[in-house]
């Protein structure tokens, strides 16, 4: 088949490329292993787990439902098979959603593993030849594993192994405690598991911001999930019926099931990358530069592959700036106000700098910060969730905001406006001044930029 765009990889990247690409009237090729398209995200990433996420709300939902609010319910129980069915079809829906727009766009999905067999031609195991005028290469991430002696167990399994799972274990150990691990350890003490985190670093999510870290670990140990952090695995033992993993300085905790999540790697091995003349690294991916150009002019890459973030919406742009430059226009991806939703609970979510980062850039004595905590909004009172809070960032020279984070309800959902503040480059006095429909948990954004400009109206002014 010949083409003017190939896409190798039909996850969030590759199908945006793909469909962008043909957007611009180009004819374009898909090529993708998987029985479905999406990729990780879709299939065995965030699309399954959210699935899962609301169904431990509801769990919980139902359990601490006040009847103050003259709701009175019995103990809830949960139906696993049900929710392994619910997942099951939340991710039919939105990977068929993916094929039927190739179609409507008049994409061609081929499928089958794809390897570059030079710059211009990939070829199809199974199935025909793609020559191509341009490529994309979207092959994304796999699950890393770390030398650790008793991990080949088949007790120790990664996040596509866990969402497999037809029963809830009943003690789970979680190696790594990053963005994956704690979203299954929250998810899974909701279902009834004994969850036991174990993280070589000093802190949960240590990438995020440290309040909200700190936060985060508050919230997980009065939910009864046991944190070891700052203690390294050293092994794992298989008794058959169970695990004992080994940590820190002698320290043990057994468990039926141990999920490993310490990172993702991008996949950049046998896709046949140095035929094509693409110069890769195993650890942070294709090398390209800010239109997403490869070491060879006419290739591409976007996505996990490529080694700038692992997210799906950094992916999704990614794609499309991939696709509109090879088809010969020239737009530059830039410096992005890039959300980190983190889908615990509670809730965390940040975009831009994090405290720390805003202060080491600029200096403590040039960065304000304002923490609106949700006890003070009335939607979060009405709703009986007024854990965490919500912080907004800034630089006093020119009041330019430098990052917004949220611990709490909806967080992942109401860091889309800190996204289109920073992209803006808008000033503290933008959110501090504009108008914030009442009563809603949005008022808080607002209300942290007058905590950051020291004229808060809804709590008390600080002493001096």
């Amino acid at each position: 088949m010949e083409c003017d765009v190939a896409v190798l990889g039909g996850g969030p990247a590759g199908y945006t490329a793909a469909i962008r690409a043909a957007q611009l009237g180009a004819r374009v090729a898909c090529i993708e292993k998987e029985p479905e398209l999406g990729g990780t995200c879709l299939r065995v990433g965030c699309i399954p787990t959210k699935a899962w996420v609301q169904t431990a709300h509801a769990l919980h939902a139902a359990r601490e439902i006040d009847p103050k609010l003259g709701v009175s319910v019995g103990e809830p129980a949960l139906d696993f098979a049900q929710a392994v069915t619910w997942k099951a079809a939340v991710v039919s829906q939105m990977t068929g959603g993916v094929a039927s727009l190739f179609k409507a766009n008049g994409v061609e999905w081929i499928k089958g593993t794809g390897r570059f067999r030079d710059a211009n031609t990939i070829a199809v195991e199974g199935g025909e030849v793609v020559t191509f005028t341009s490529a994309i290469v979207a092959t994304g991430s796999f699950p890393m594993r770390p030398p650790i002696p008793g991990l080949d167990s088949p007790r120790c399994i990664d996040s596509t192994g866990l969402l497999a799972q037809t029963e809830v274990p009943k003690r789970l150990v979680v190696l790594g405690g990053g963005i994956i691990g704690c979203e299954f350890a929250s998810i899974f003490e909701r279902f009834g598991t004994e969850v036991t985190i174990v993280e070589m670093l000093q802190s949960l999510i240590p990438q995020e911001d440290a309040d909200a870290t700190k936060e985060l670990e508050k919230a997980f140990k009065k939910r009864g999930i046991v944190l070891h952090l700052g203690k390294q695995c050293t092994g794992v033992e298989d008794t058959d019926s169970g695990l004992v993993v080994h940590f820190g300085e002698g320290e043990s905790v057994e468990c039926d099931l141990m999920l490993v999540s310490v990172g993702r790697a991008p996949l950049v091995e046998d896709i046949g990358l140095e035929e094509a003349g693409v110069t890769f690294d195993p650890r942070s991916g294709v090398q390209t530069d800010s239109h997403r150009r490869t070491s060879v002019p006419h290739i591409y890459a976007g996505g996990d592959v490529a080694g700038y973030w692992q997210l799906a919406h950094t992916g999704f742009r990614e794609g499309e700036i991939a696709a509109e430059n090879a088809l010969g226009h020239d737009v530059e991806i830039g410096d992005p106000a890039v959300p980190r939703p983190i889908y615990t609970d509670p809730e965390i979510a940040g975009v831009g700098l994090t405290e720390a980062e805003a202060r080491e850039r600029h200096g403590d004595e040039n960065v304000a910060v304002g923490r609106f905590p949700w006890v003070a909004n009335a939607r979060a009172v009405m709703s009986g969730e007024t854990t965490g809070w919500v912080k907004s960032i800034h630089e006093t020279t020119y009041g330019e905001l430098l990052g917004i984070v949220i611990v709490g309800p909806h967080a992942t959902d109401l860091i889309g406006s800190g996204v289109i503040a920073l992209d803006a480059e808008a000033t503290v006095e933008t959110i501090a001044d504009g108008m914030a429909p009442h009563p809603t948990l949005s008022e808080a954004i607002k209300e942290a930029g007058l905590v950051a400009l020291g004229r808060a109206i809804h709590l008390p002014p600080r002493r001096r």
